[in-house]
């Protein structure tokens, strides 16, 4: 077999308690005028003024916008820029969630290349490079502060959709684990429940042809050697730390275990990309408006299962890297046990159990599916083909809480 690895990261990333003192000095490299993007509820903390005032004794200007939404409706990016294009900055920095970050590589690519952002929509369509972003996450999930993708929520559609370009990848990525300290136990586990299934999805992807030019026309290029070292990194953090995390809030090596796999599963999907799980989320959160994280977790034990019959290798490794022993079991066995801590830890941690119990209604199974499967960069990234018949009984199985009724 030939070996192939490839990866796309921020210039620099740096992680620990602490570390959010070092945003002074990383900003001052980049220039200095920063444009600040957060919501609201952080931007009244005391932690949030702490690191803006250090911002402005280092001699920064700072621009701040502070109502940042989840999940970054379209027109509000409009909004956000409104203010800042006088102010002319020179970097953007984001901080808080996902969202937050989202917003800030929105907002740092309108400023550079003007032009609608549904210009943009999809793969490839950034035409160069933006302003430096330095993300700095406060939760421990989404990983964008080190992936090539903005999702945001544009009314004119149904489903979310993504920007996807390596010019998106922030240049710093700063992560401080002190940060997700006030995260409430819910909150925790559902962005520790999506890194787990960015891991997981990464890691079991399809393996492409590595020709020369897959890394250069695609964004989301499959498994590989440097992809699956990040998520086996990450899966073993979160297994050991996610629940501890989400039942004791002050523990803090649990809560900068799951910062730091948060951010190994963000290195292995920004290039491997993730699967049917992510898919079937996508029209599931559209109708049901619940959380990304909550729907990808509900969705991924099914998604397994399904694939289980073409990565009984990964998914033993992936047994393995969650702490359970092999003990005379066949390789078999050990795939199925993969499945079945999986579902342990996420009902310990209250991750919902079927797409009935997230609030999907029985007439919109067909729908779901119909939608999942047209999510091509999602549906061809798994290592296990699915059709509309195949999807539409994995979206039924889910729905019911069914496991066996996915592996098909």
């Amino acid at each position: 077999m030939t070996v192939f690895a490839g990866l796309r990261l921020p210039r620099e990333i740096v992680f620990g308690a602490g570390q959010r003192h070092a945003l002074p000095a990383i900003a001052r490299r980049l220039g200095e005028r920063a444009f600040v993007c957060t919501d609201e509820r952080f931007a009244a903390t005391e932690t949030f003024q702490t690191m803006i005032q250090a911002l402005r004794a280092a001699g920064l200007e700072v621009h701040v916008f502070d109502r940042v939404l989840a999940d970054v409706p379209r027109d509000s990016v409009t909004a956000c820029i409104e203010g800042a294009a006088s102010f002319n900055p020179q970097m953007v920095i984001g901080i808080g969630g996902g969202s937050c970050m989202d917003m800030a590589k929105c907002a740092a690519l309108l400023l550079s290349h003007g032009g609608a952002l549904q210009d943009y929509y999809g793969e490839l369509k950034v035409p160069g490079p933006i302003l430096p972003v330095i993300a700095v996450p406060t939760t421990a999930g989404t990983g964008s502060e080190v992936t090539p993708v903005a999702v945001v929520s544009d009314p004119d559609k149904t489903l979310k959709v993504g920007i996807s370009s390596p010019h998106l990848i922030a240049t710093a990525a700063l992560c401080d684990p002190d940060l997700t300290v006030t995260c409430p136990p819910g909150l925790t586990a559902i962005a520790g429940a999506d890194a787990l299934t960015h891991a997981i999805e990464a890691y079991t992807t399809s393996r492409k042809q590595a020709d020369h030019v897959l890394f250069q026309e695609r964004v989301f290029v499959g498994k590989n050697e440097l992809t699956d070292h990040f998520a086996m990194m990450a899966m073993r953090l979160l297994g050991r730390s996610l629940e501890k995390a989400v039942l004791n809030g002050a523990d803090e090596l649990a809560r900068s275990e799951v910062m730091l796999g948060s951010l190994a599963a963000g290195c292995a999907f920004g290039t491997a990309g993730t699967a049917a799980a992510h898919a079937i989320q996508y029209p599931v959160g559209a109708l049901t408006h619940t959380a990304h994280g909550l729907g990808v977790a509900t969705v991924l034990p099914y998604v397994m299962t399904y694939n289980l019959k073409v990565a009984v290798a990964e998914f033993a490794s992936i047994a393995r890297i969650l702490g359970l022993e092999d003990k005379g079991r066949t390789q078999e066995e050990m795939a199925g046990a993969a499945i079945s801590e999986v579902v342990r830890l996420f009902k310990a941690i209250g991750i919902t159990g079927s797409l009935a119990d997230l609030g999907l209604e029985a007439d919109k199974i067909e729908w779901t599916a119909q939608q999942a499967l047209g999510i091509g960069r999602l549906i061809n990234n798994n290592p296990r083909p699915l059709d509309l018949t195949s999807m539409r009984r994995l979206v039924e199985a889910a729905y019911h809480g069914n496991l066996a009724a996915s592996a098909m």
